[in-house]
């Protein structure tokens, strides 16, 4: 697309520096300079606003997907995590897609998608009698 455009864009400078050129020479030069500047002043501000998009929208979201991609492919048995439904439990076993969780006091089985897993949450114990859930 971009390419019609300046092939139109072309094409129109070329008219019109061949038109001036039969007329003036001086006049040549001055309508192909303000051509390209014609261009580069329409162009400039998309160009602007892609680079800002670039730098506060998709590079962000990049960083936070490549963080959260490692996240959960470091996921090991024991680890105690929180799902996106907010459901907190301790990992139990993990399969290629499928996470087994423990929940709740009487340690229920649950089996959740890993893609489901918002974070790894950091818990010390302090004693050995303490538990978990």
């Amino acid at each position: 697309m971009l390419e019609n455009i300046f092939g139109i864009a072309t094409a129109a400078a070329e008219q019109a520096a061949t038109t001036a050129a039969a007329t003036d020479p001086a006049a040549a030069e001055a309508t192909t300079g303000s051509t390209i500047a014609a261009l580069a002043t329409t162009f400039l501000p998309l160009v602007l606003i892609f680079v800002v998009f670039w730098f506060m929208l998709i590079r962000p979201q990049r960083k936070k997907d490549k963080q959260i991609k490692e996240m959960l492919n470091n996921l090991k048995a024991g680890d105690r995590i929180c799902t996106i439904g907010g459901i907190y439990g301790t990992i139990v076993g993990i399969k290629d897609d499928t996470v087994t969780l423990s929940v709740g006091r009487d340690n229920l089985t649950m089996v959740v998608a890993r893609w489901g897993i918002r974070s790894v949450e950091e818990v010390t114990i302090e004693n050995d009698a303490q538990e978990l859930n």
